[in-house]
């Protein structure tokens, strides 16, 4: 079975307010919250490591697997363990995020040795509008970047409804496409010992990364 629990968050950007929104206070909450369901891992479905920096996702999971005894991923250190795997070391970009936002998660990349080869994304801020955003434009978006020739592309944003899309823009650009919905949900199945073969269509995430 799944479970889900939610805090709030209405925009991205940089500004305190809106750092804020992550406060691990609000995220162990709601944590806290799914273990009561007796779950086997928590999934962080969320991005803010990439602009707030991945040791903060490491920490907000110590505190999880703390407060709860449940251990816990996040789409940031899920994603961040593919191209480890599979060698990675040009990724391209596609999110909905302000120049600065997406500036610093390059940057951060840049840190764990990823390159940024190639980036499209749409200088939104407002939370809601990020579900706004059309299937054309998330295939126009990642068949720009495939141009650039990266070795493959991490669509990054979970509220941008790309996961059901990836077996066709896989197919589309022929390189992994890396949404991170999916790869928290990669990631909490394999923490689950569940085979994540049992997901089907969302890309070759799902089939080939153990």
């Amino acid at each position: 079975s799944v479970h889900f629990s939610r805090f709030k968050v209405t925009e991205i950007a940089l500004s305190k307010n809106a750092l804020a929104q992550f406060d691990d206070s609000e995220i162990l909450r709601a944590a806290e919250l799914l273990a009561h369901a007796k779950v086997n891992t928590i999934g962080w479905n969320g991005t803010s490591s990439g602009w707030l920096g991945f040791d903060s996702d490491l920490h907000l999971c110590e505190r999880i697997k703390a407060a709860t005894g449940i251990p816990a991923t996040t789409s940031m250190l899920a994603l961040n363990e593919i191209p480890a795997k599979a060698g990675v070391s040009r990724l391209g970009f596609v999110t909905p995020y302000l120049d600065d936002v997406q500036a610093r998660i390059v940057a951060n990349y840049v840190r764990i040795g990823v390159a940024c080869q190639g980036e499209r994304y749409l200088r939104l801020q407002d939370n809601f509008s990020f579900s706004e955003v059309t299937a054309a434009q998330l295939e126009a978006m990642t068949e720009e970047v495939a141009k650039e020739k990266p070795q493959a592309i991490a669509i990054i944003c979970t509220n941008l409804r790309a996961a059901p899309l990836v077996e066709k823009l896989e197919r589309l650009t022929g390189l992994p496409i890396y949404d991170t919905i999916a790869t928290v949900l990669w990631k909490s199945l394999v923490l689950a010992n569940v085979d994540p073969k049992r997901i089907r269509g969302w890309g070759s995430l799902f089939r080939d990364a153990t």
